[in-house]
């Protein structure tokens, strides 16, 4: 899998904190992925002991969404980014990157952020989920390949300020209106959101969801915005 890399002179969300900028797509599996790679759905394959965030008002576990390596310079420790969100009646969490409703972990050796709550060991909830027939819901999972993004995007970018991809690790952020964090958090990846019959469920009203991470790359923030 390519990853971007650490640059120098970002100074907070509006700036590419990490470059190349990769599109993320995402292929199912037929067996469970059990290797620290990228990957939305499954179970959390945690680097360091298993820490499973719950909502801060009912202490139910929050769902697991996928986990992404973590940029990092050479010489560097591998780390992960775990993604969980809260789901209640369609609804998805992350309004709000501090609320709790919805928590970016970082393994090994990351800061736990002080507004998440953790479950007590064994806590364990479910993952990515898409509709089934009589909207049942049915867990997914999927391998997150990465590629390179052309330079038209790059140039659509600079010249009108929109992406023409979902899904992307990296790069200078294209917000609906203005990011979830202040600075120094740094944007991390863009995950787009899906609905009704997609391929996975999350609800973030047709817009996008926005990861950000410390310039220390130890704790990291989520929220999604409407389009």
């Amino acid at each position: 899998m390519l990853l971007p890399h650490p640059v120098e002179g970002a100074e907070g969300p509006y700036d590419a904190g990490y470059l190349p900028r990769l599109e993320m797509t995402f292929h199912p599996v037929e067996e469970p992925i059990t290797e620290p790679i990228a990957k939305m759905g499954g179970d959390p394959v945690w680097m360091d002991e298993p820490c499973w965030p719950v909502h801060p008002s009912t202490a139910e576990p929050l769902d697991f969404v996928g986990q992404f390596p973590v940029p990092v310079e050479p010489g560097e420790e591998r780390r992960m980014a775990y993604l969980f969100l809260s789901y209640d009646d369609y609804e998805t969490g992350g309004t709000d990157p501090e609320d709790g409703e919805a928590v970016l972990l970082v393994q090994p050796g990351g800061r736990i952020p002080a507004f998440a709550t953790i479950g007590p060991a064994g806590t364990k909830g479910r993952s990515l989920w898409r509709f089934g027939p009589d909207e049942e819901q049915v867990s997914v999972q999927f391998r997150i390949h990465t590629t390179a993004v052309p330079e038209t995007v790059e140039r659509n970018l600079e010249e009108h300020g929109t992406v023409d991809i979902r899904d992307y690790l990296g790069g200078k952020p294209a917000y609906p209106d203005w990011a979830g964090v202040e600075a120094p958090w740094r944007f991390f990846f863009c995950l787009g959101g899906m609905e009704d019959d997609g391929p996975y469920f999350l609800n973030f009203a047709y817009g996008s969801g926005f990861a950000y991470l410390s310039p220390d790359r130890l704790e990291g923030r989520f929220s999604w915005e409407a389009a």
